[in-house]
């Protein structure tokens, strides 16, 4: 039967870089994320007896060798736990760029897995649901829950798993994105996590984390914004120090990306509470209160070189949207 899944992508305010088991991706820490609103896959699935291959399609364009291959490994896995042998048709879409830092893999992934689940007759669980979409893309697991969402790091593929710490609701915060750059990364997320320990300064990350975490959580808890945004700025910035220390290094950012984190600094000192952060990609995540979105907006528009702003609020995590 064929099922249609919307999936958010998310922003980790702590992120995930390293992991622990390359195969399964579990990371090498735990990490803290938010739904978005206004970044999103969606992605039908449907298995038929009929085909004769697995069919994908993502933004319009018929997928070929290690894109499609990759989906079809998630559709295998479901195959296996499911005991169903049908291939199937995977159409998915896309509402910002793929491949660009703003976790395409995580909203797509996410929603492949529970369209794929549902499509092969499975009811599965929360938990269960997180752990499969991890095993496609790390950061799809955080997409499955609603909300605010930890991913714990765990030890085995049975204990590394996302679950919502509070629903969507619970705090009027919002993530403007600017968009600076649409075009794929030439360095891929999943190439750069094999590259995180050559750093000389990957080390000292790890062993950081846990006391970030918990600071993090009780801001959080707290809805103590100075203090959030305080941790969630300077951990991009730890993040993106691994990835350029690395060997060979990585460099995400372009000179928008450093000219834009430069504002929002600017912008705080003037009296404009706003934090940035930033995944692998140029695209610059900048974190406000919902009372600050709109003099945000007007100060990125004044800006060249911005070619869109997404501006997103906390959202529920991957959600079936039709009927079979």
């Amino acid at each position: 039967m064929k099922i249609t899944v919307k999936a958010p992508a998310n922003i980790a305010f702590i992120k995930y870089w390293g992991k622990r088991d390359e195969k399964l991706r579990i990371p090498a820490n735990s990490s803290i994320s938010m739904n978005l609103s206004n970044a999103f896959s969606i992605t039908s699935v449907d298995f038929d007896e009929k085909l004769k291959g697995d069919i994908v399609k993502i933004d319009g364009v018929l997928s070929a060798g290690s894109e499609k291959d990759r989906v079809a490994r998630h559709l295998s896995l479901v195959r296996k736990i499911s005991g169903k042998s049908y291939y199937a048709e995977v159409v998915s879409k896309n509402n910002f760029p793929k491949a660009s830092g703003i976790a395409s893999s995580a909203s797509g992934f996410a929603a492949l897995t529970l369209a794929a689940s549902l499509s092969a007759g499975l009811m599965l669980s929360e938990k269960d649901l997180s752990i499969i979409a991890r095993l496609g893309s790390g950061s799809a697991c955080r997409s499955i829950p609603d909300g605010f969402v930890e991913w714990r790091q765990g030890s085995r593929s049975e204990d590394s798993y996302a679950y919502g710490l509070y629903p969507a609701d619970y705090w009027n915060i919002c993530d403007v994105i600017a968009i600076i750059g649409q075009t794929s990364k030439k360095v891929s997320s999943t190439k750069g996590h094999t590259l995180s320990e050559s750093s000389p300064f990957y080390k000292a990350r790890i062993l950081g984390m846990a006391p970030k975490i918990r600071e993090i959580k009780l801001a959080l808890k707290n809805k103590d914004f100075t203090k959030f945004g305080d941790i969630l700025e300077a951990e991009a910035i730890n993040m993106h120090t691994v990835m350029m220390t690395s060997s060979p290094a990585l460099y995400y950012w372009v000179p928008k990306t450093l000219e834009i984190i430069l504002k929002v600094i600017e912008w705080r000192s003037q009296g404009l509470e706003v934090y940035f952060t930033i995944d692998a990609g140029p695209n610059v995540h900048i974190i406000c209160e919902e009372k600050n979105v709109i003099n945000l907006k007007s100060n990125l528009l004044k800006l060249g070189g911005v070619k869109e702003i997404l501006i997103n609020r906390p959202a529920v995590g991957a959600r079936v949207i039709n009927l079979p």
